[in-house]
């Protein structure tokens, strides 16, 4: 059996799509090829890949709109000659534009198609795509009610997580950081690409690091901020380990008491696996995947959203300090995770997918 399967860039979608592959391969006699947007700067060791030339569209009249046409166009055609040469069995879609001209094409030639949506709020191109595909899994069961798709072909499989991502022993989290288990620990964190905002929004709440608490801080900035924030650090009394991007999240989440973040999906499946209380400040510019995704969480009183605009330094300040003096309040946030499913999502999707192929 062959599967192709497609991603947009960030890691939102990487990630799964890679998680899915990993749990493909306990499968015997089953082949599986990733097919990413040439813009990709995710790493994908071990893993065979192909690339397409698509890129984001916009709804304005521009030059990069219309070279974004122009990419799709060229997309397509690379999308159809990828299909005759491969001939999938099933092709896996895990959204965005970049995965519309091949799943779209395979559904036209009656190979069997399937799509995942890690979000609570189903993008434009699931939305589109649901109408194409034979089996729609979804992350949450909120989600049903966006889609239009019949319910019979709609699976909830939860969002794959690498193998990699495994809860290990705290005090061998914290000794990976130099850290030890006297201190309140933090993870700060703005998904795969990280965030400028949030970055801004933390380093002007440093005031909170002059309480009287001992915090240990594991921050992963991004590239282009890592300079700031190393200088932002430098008035820190607490301990901190600065990174660009960081492999090992398994650690960061095992060492953490708190979690500070973004609301992306990838993020609330790993703040979900790892049952850690979390502060969320959801990116404003993205629809209302984030808030949603937020709301999620907060709903089950395992977070705390705080909406980025004026005054949310001040809000984190004053959230981080009640939450560190109720360590009470930190394990009932803990124990509220228990809401949640938390089944293999990478080997339910994995039996959806070889199910369809299979038929």
């Amino acid at each position: 059996m062959k599967i192709l399967i497609v991603t947009g860039s960030s890691g939102g979608h990487i990630f799964p799509a890679l998680a899915l592959i990993e749990s493909l391969k306990t499968c015997p006699g089953l082949e599986a090829l990733l097919v990413l947007p040439k813009r990709s700067s995710i790493k994908t060791e071990g893993v065979a890949v192909r690339y397409l030339a698509t890129t984001p569209i916009g709804l304005r009249i521009n030059i990069r709109n219309i070279i974004g046409v122009f990419n799709l166009l060229k997309g397509s055609l690379q999308s159809l000659f990828l299909l005759l040469e491969y001939r999938p069995d099933v092709v896996v879609g895990f959204g965005t534009i970049d995965s519309v001209p091949l799943v779209v094409l395979a559904w036209l030639s009656r190979v069997k198609t399937l799509i995942h949506e890690q979000n609570v709020i189903p993008g434009r191109a699931t939305r589109f795509l649901a109408l194409f595909s034979d089996r729609v899994a979804v992350s949450f069961p909120e989600t049903l009610d966006y889609l239009k798709a019949s319910s019979d072909k709609i699976a909830i499989t939860g969002n794959p997580l690498r193998s990699s991502i495994k809860a290990v022993n705290r005090k061998e989290a914290l000794d990976f950081f130099g850290f030890d288990e006297t201190g309140f620990t933090i993870l700060v964190s703005g998904g795969s690409q990280a965030s400028h905002g949030l970055n801004m929004i933390f380093s002007n709440s440093v005031a909170v690091f002059e309480a009287g608490v001992k915090l240990q801080v594991i921050h992963i900035c991004g590239a282009k901020d890592y300079s700031f924030m190393e200088e932002s650090y430098r008035k820190f009394s607490g301990k901190v380990k600065l990174f660009r991007f960081l492999d090992e999240m398994h650690y960061a989440y095992s060492a953490s008491e708190l979690v500070i973040g973004r609301a992306g999906a990838t993020s609330i499946a790993e703040i979900i696996y790892f049952a850690k209380p979390a502060i969320l400040v959801p990116y404003p510019y993205a629809y209302r995947h984030q808030s949603e995704n937020a709301k999620l969480l907060s709903q089950a009183r395992c977070a705390v959203i705080i909406e980025e605009e004026a005054g949310a330094e001040e809000r984190l300040r004053e959230q981080l300090l009640t939450l560190i003096s109720a360590p009470e309040e930190l394990k009932t946030m803990c124990s509220n995770f228990e809401g949640f499913t938390k089944g293999n999502a990478g080997e339910n999707l994995a039996r959806e997918t070889v199910g369809l192929g299979k038929n």
